[in-house]
């Protein structure tokens, strides 16, 4: 009796177990940014005007404006394989739309992954050449450099010794 016991459990365990598994929603699929629409982009001829393009395109999701402006447009697909992993880029459009000094449209791009790297929208963050320097570092250095910092700890040991 005790055998069908423990086989009757095991058997309501695995089937609510099978069935827990089979309704949880296992992958994800994240889109971001502009969604390109062709027919919006066969409205842009070259000749256009910024504000024909605004118009047709919207607000960009980005603007370069060194030379001549370029509005950029977005989008990106992300993957997960599970809910609490971490999204995979797995595709990213990048419409580009560059103006003349006159500005109107002199061309159009759309990028692609293969086109280049993956270039970060999200930080707003310049890479530098420098090092980071910790509060501490910081703090013994007196802002003079890392190299300096030792000195300045020592120059500050002495006049505390010296009292």
């Amino acid at each position: 009796m005790t055998f069908l016991n423990k086989t009757a459990m095991a058997m309501v365990v695995a089937s609510v177990a099978v069935s827990g598994c089979s309704s949880m929603q296992l992958g994800d699929t994240i889109y971001n940014g502009y969604v390109i629409d062709e027919q919006s982009l066969n409205l842009i001829p070259v000749g256009s005007s910024r504000e024909q393009v605004a118009l047709t395109m919207g607000t960009p999701s980005t603007t370069a404006t060194f030379d001549h402006e370029v509005f950029y447009y977005i989008s990106q697909k992300r993957e997960r394989a599970v809910a609490f992993m971490k999204p995979r880029l797995v595709e990213q459009h990048v419409v580009a739309i560059y103006f003349g000094k006159d500005g109107t449209v002199e061309r159009r791009a759309n990028y692609t992954l293969q086109d280049g790297k993956v270039f970060d929208t999200i930080s707003r963050t310049t890479p530098t050449g420098g090092r980071d320097l910790t509060f501490l570092q910081q703090l013994l250095s007196g802002g003079t450099g890392a190299n300096s910092g030792a000195s300045a700890a020592r120059s500050m040991f002495q006049n505390m010794n010296s009292r």
